[in-house]
């Protein structure tokens, strides 16, 4: 049952974003909530959840079964063995996976542009304002894509150092 999630999941993955912007629109639109952010959250999270997936299964694959089993032989429960060692260990691939999504939700300009129209504009569309017909401001186009760029920057440099932790974690064997 476990694998056909996971193909399941993989299959969701691999489907090219173009191919549910219209039904996504629809669902939006019936849901009365075009044009917010709550919508963009919302079809952002629908489109990272599987690679949030693949990426920490990856993760949980490699951390030592037997720090959770002495857990709950010390008289953890699952959940309190899952939030006391568990989480604390798995801290590289949630920073590492939170990155990587992030970029994936930052980046986009599809359903940015499909989803709203005033109220909730993103960046990317923003930016894409500064070309028309008549005119292409390079200037103004270059300092918001720069200014677009120092978050994400921001953000991947505070979490660097449990990424090197992460990528370094199964290097030397005991």
């Amino acid at each position: 049952m476990g694998n056909l999630f996971l193909l399941f999941t993989l299959i969701v993955r691999m489907t090219p974003l173009i191919s549910v912007a219209i039904p996504m629109y629809r669902i939006i639109g019936q849901m009365g909530i075009m044009d917010t952010k709550l919508a963009l959250v919302l079809v952002y999270t629908s489109i990272s959840i599987p690679f949030v997936i693949w990426m920490m299964i990856g993760f949980f694959d490699h951390l030592p079964k037997e720090l959770d089993e002495s857990a709950r032989v010390d008289g953890r429960g699952m959940l309190g063995s899952f939030v006391r060692i568990v989480l604390p260990i798995s801290l590289p691939g949630i920073a590492t996976t939170s990155i990587f999504s992030l970029m994936l939700s930052w980046n986009d300009f599809l359903f940015a542009l499909l989803l709203t129209g005033t109220s909730a504009k993103t960046v990317p569309v923003g930016i894409s304002e500064f070309l028309t017909a008549y005119n292409l401001d390079l200037g103004p186009m270059t300092a918001a894509a720069t200014l677009f760029s120092l978050p994400v920057m921001l953000f991947s440099f505070f979490m660097q150092k449990y990424i090197v932790r992460g990528m370094t974690m199964g290097a030397v064997k005991e």
